[in-house]
């Protein structure tokens, strides 16, 4: 395994309140828009490292854009395909998440109990009891043999006490298996090929370039870095790193009439998805709705807690014309070109205006304020190697398999042919586990 990063431990992430010592900033190029932000981590554990643990699956409906409203395209796989993999992921992360249903079918129960909701959560959930939820998560709601519980402090990129998983939590086991090697400070540069298989990966270490051979490779160097290394690979394709994309959001401040918050016992304790699904998919974008637990107090004696912070957060559909790029002045940089987002996400942050108070009129609300400026980024990047049934409108299929290049694989949310509300990082580990039993068993459970 190549890793271009280090090993940075916990601690000294929490001591240097940062995730890796290689600023990810440095690494590419922008062109377009130029408040638009992308947050990776590069080091072992990748954005384990980083992430807030928010582990909600992905609509049935999700996966039939297309079919269903006649926007973006489908997927070339389906919920139903991918549950069993869903199911083997929340294990693996120990997730927790409702003991009183979900919105999305599940074959098991979820491996934690959910989070301690707060006060305007039980609201929420007595007034839409098929639309609000605990938020699945893998913070930890009960301490396993390598997490503590969550002790909701509010800063879990950083999680000083290791209640999410992580990589270097609850994997590191896979590292000290004897046939595995892991070679840190190692970045790939190209993928060599020979007689339209993979041969090896060239990549540089110490100043010196080498070459690690294998029968099978796989990238998994993020949905920037990925259709980087192939187009210096000369793996080329119409639409290898086009379709750049994540989702965008927005928060809006809702000021309680008498109900205190901040009861949660982690940071993010409700999911919303009234908003989310139906014929609107068809204008606008779907609306996952985010209630945190982080306290952001009132400015008014006797009121401090009577302010619930929503994070509201709308599908993108991709577009062609954001990408990433080589760049010949720079070639060790990949520029990722970003020139707007979708018009479905933008009208759908416009239709909050109406549907948010009206949603919240079930509550004890004095006011809802949506704020003006969308969020510069949800640290989520998508759509550059798509997946697809069809070699020439997709870069690889559905179990992750370069169309050509058939012993390269490739991992990651650039695969995703659309970007919904979701956080992606479940659904990658589904995809990422159903297309490694499809290497190690043909014909098993991921066909």
């Amino acid at each position: 395994m190549l890793e271009r990063g280090g090993s940075n431990a916990t601690d000294r992430q929490v001591a240097e309140r940062r995730n890796s010592d290689i600023d990810h900033t440095t690494t590419f190029l922008k062109q377009g828009m130029p408040d638009k932000a992308w947050r990776f981590t590069i080091g072992f554990g990748g954005g384990s490292n980083c992430w807030w643990a928010c582990t909600p699956r992905m609509m049935p409906n999700d996966f039939r854009l297309k079919s269903l409203y006649g926007v973006g395209r489908d997927w070339p796989i389906s919920y139903d395909q991918l549950e069993p993999w869903y199911q083997e992921a929340e294990e693996i992360m120990a997730i927790s998440g409702s003991d009183t249903g979900t919105p999305f079918p599940r074959s098991k129960p979820y491996p934690q109990p959910p989070h301690r909701f707060t006060d305007p959560d039980r609201l929420l959930k007595a007034a839409y009891p098929d639309g609000w939820f605990p938020q699945p998560t893998a913070r930890a709601r009960i301490a396993t043999a390598s997490r503590a519980a969550c002790c909701a402090n509010g800063i879990c990129n950083l999680c000083p006490i290791s209640a999410k998983f992580t990589v270097a939590n609850d994997l590191t086991g896979l590292y000290q298996d004897d046939r595995v090697t892991l070679l840190l400070r190692a970045e790939a540069l190209a993928i060599e090929t020979a007689g339209g298989m993979a041969t090896g990966v060239v990549y540089r270490r110490d100043g010196a370039e080498q070459t690690a051979r294998g029968d099978l490779i796989v990238l998994g160097a993020n949905a920037i870095f990925n259709p980087f290394i192939m187009m210096k690979s000369g793996l080329d394709h119409p639409l290898l790193g086009r379709r750049l994309h994540e989702q965008t959001s927005v928060d809006a401040l809702v000021y309680l009439d008498g109900v205190d918050n901040f009861q949660g016992s982690t940071s993010i304790t409700g999911h919303g998805y009234m908003l989310y699904d139906g014929p609107h998919r068809s204008r606008h974008g779907a609306c996952l709705i985010e209630s945190w637990n982080r306290p952001e107090f009132r400015n008014e004696p006797g009121r401090w807690r009577q302010i619930q912070l929503l994070k509201c957060i709308v599908e993108d559909l991709p577009q062609e014309r954001n990408r990433v790029a080589l760049s010949r002045e720079h070639p060790d940089k990949p520029v990722l070109h970003f020139e707007a987002r979708s018009d479905y996400a933008t009208r759908g942050v416009a239709a909050l205006d109406e549907a948010l108070p009206r949603i919240l009129a079930k509550l004890p609300v004095e006011r809802v304020e949506i704020k003006r400026s969308v969020n510069v980024t949800e640290a989520h990047v998508l759509g550059t190697t798509v997946m697809g049934d069809d070699p020439s409108d997709s870069v690889i299929d559905a179990n992750l398999v370069h169309h050509q290049v058939r012993n390269l694989m490739v991992m990651g949310s650039g695969a995703f042919p659309t970007g919904a509300p979701a956080n992606p990082s479940l659904t990658i580990s589904a995809l990422a586990l159903r297309a490694a039993e499809h290497q190690h068993r043909p014909g098993g459970r991921s066909s």
